[in-house]
């Protein structure tokens, strides 16, 4: 036993007796209910174990299958992929990410550490590692004593760790799903999406554009309760065609420039100078003619004016009216943003690119001195937890050399193939042939997550 810190290559770990005695105490708390509890554990690690190996194979067969069509649908039903930082994980993520494989690595090992103290081993002490730039925990068992007992106790204490990941994702989630119940003394819930930051490069900066506080309540025709019906409406309005607006026909007539039209490259219209930056192309039809173009002021013609998709959208009131739209580039969108008490912003670019430049919430605060970025970090990480948590759960359960799975393993099968395998010499020639197909499965999976990362 080496207390305190050591430090080699790549690699520093610091370990300590500090915490014998916490989890001495609560290792004896409750006998019969930690008894329960591990032994459910222990069946859900044994589940795991071949579960890990069946979702290998799917992941594995996944990437394959992308590496050969590369579809992107694909991509993006993979349950396991590789985390690169930087790649594709933002930078701005990393502490959530860090702090989460931290967290997730202390609640495994504590896991641990209570399961040997219930099952009579004796416990060294605990210690937390960094692995390159990866945090983690262990703690140090008295080996003979986990030889001595039985496979049964023995997969109690080596189960516990998934089962803890496993416990520590599901309360991750629940909290998650009554976040708006827990904070509702504090904050509002289903009135808008919060804006919490605009990047500086974000086409909605400016200063008619949105800022850190601003409430959005539309998106288009589309209602914005919340960061959910942000991306939706955003979703839709990128896979639907160019909304139009309702607009007098004299108020068309008064508004229009008169301009040249010409075809762009890839087939749309334009009919305003270049150098405009408030005037915008629009098309529209009348009796006699399907095929018009009018340059127009666009906050002009479109502010307070309803949506349409044809001419008969806006036969309201008895006034002549049009449907006009935008004639923009293919995946170019023209979206009026709602964010009263404030003038509409009017947004003409690419959907996805209001989506990756804007941070919303959907909690608004009740009073001004609370903060509006507590309930994004707390919904972060909670989502960090769920998918760090349930990864280390399952990654761990995987029969592989070096993993939890590989004690799992040789525990299962001394429990199960005793009677039927009476030479120890064979049970560990089976147990160390399906680490070694263990093995590979998880490095093939690592390996060529990795390529789909980094060299694509």
């Amino acid at each position: 036993m080496s207390y305190g810190l050591s430090i080699s290559p790549f690699h520093m770990r610091w370990q300590t007796a500090l915490f014998n005695r916490l989890f001495y105490s609560w290792g004896r708390w409750k006998p019969r209910f930690l008894y329960l509890w591990f032994s459910i554990g222990m069946v859900f690690g044994i589940v795991a174990m071949f579960g890990s190996v069946v979702l290998l194979g799917k992941t594995l067969m996944q990437t394959l299958t992308l590496m050969i069509t590369e579809a992107p649908a694909v991509q993006n039903d993979r349950m396991l992929q590789v985390v690169v930082p930087g790649v594709n994980l933002p930078i701005s993520q990393l502490t959530y990410f860090f702090t989460a494989i931290l967290i997730s690595g202390i609640i495994h090992e504590v896991g641990h550490g209570v399961a040997a103290i219930r099952e009579q081993v004796r416990f060294n002490g605990f210690g937390i590692f960094i692995f390159i730039v990866y945090p983690g925990a262990f703690v140090d068992l008295f080996t003979t004593h986990l030889q001595l007992i039985s496979p049964i106790q023995q997969l109690r204490i080596f189960c516990a760790g998934v089962w803890h990941n496993f416990v520590l994702g599901v309360a991750s989630l629940i909290v998650l799903f009554l976040l708006p119940a827990i904070l509702f003394p504090f904050y509002y819930t289903g009135v808008g999406a919060l804006v919490t930051e605009v990047t500086e490069d974000s086409p909605a900066n400016g200063p008619r554009g949105l800022f850190v506080g601003d409430l959005v309540t539309n998106l288009q025709d589309c209602s914005v309760r919340g960061v959910e019906d942000w991306n939706s409406c955003l979703g839709e309005i990128s896979q639907k065609t160019q909304i139009g607006y309702c607009i007098n026909a004299a108020t068309l007539q008064q508004l229009s420039f008169p301009a040249r039209v010409y075809r762009r490259l890839d087939g749309t219209v334009e009919c305003c100078s270049n150098s405009s930056l408030t005037n915008i192309c629009f098309s529209y039809s009348n009796n006699l003619d399907s095929h018009l173009y009018a340059c127009l002021p666009a906050r002009k013609a479109i502010e307070a004016s309803q949506v349409c998709r044809t001419n008969m959208d806006c036969q309201k009131d008895f006034v002549p009216s049009l449907c006009v739209t935008p004639s923009l580039e293919n995946q170019t969108r023209l979206i009026r943003v709602k964010h009263p008490p404030h003038i509409d912003m009017l947004f003409v670019g690419h959907p996805m690119h209001l989506q990756y430049t804007v941070s919303l919430s959907s909690f608004v605060p009740r009073h001004n001195f609370l903060s509006i970025d507590l309930p994004v970090v707390i919904e972060t990480m909670c989502k960090y937890l769920i998918s760090l948590s349930g990864a280390l759960a399952v990654i761990n359960a995987v029969p592989c050399f070096a993993l939890d799975g590989q004690w799992i393993l040789n525990s299962f099968l001394e429990a199960t193939l005793a009677s039927l395998i009476v030479e120890k010499q064979n049970r560990e020639l089976v147990g160390f042939l399906i680490l070694l197909a263990g093995s590979v499965l998880l490095a093939a999976n690592v390996a060529l997550g990795l390529w789909l990362v980094t060299a694509r």
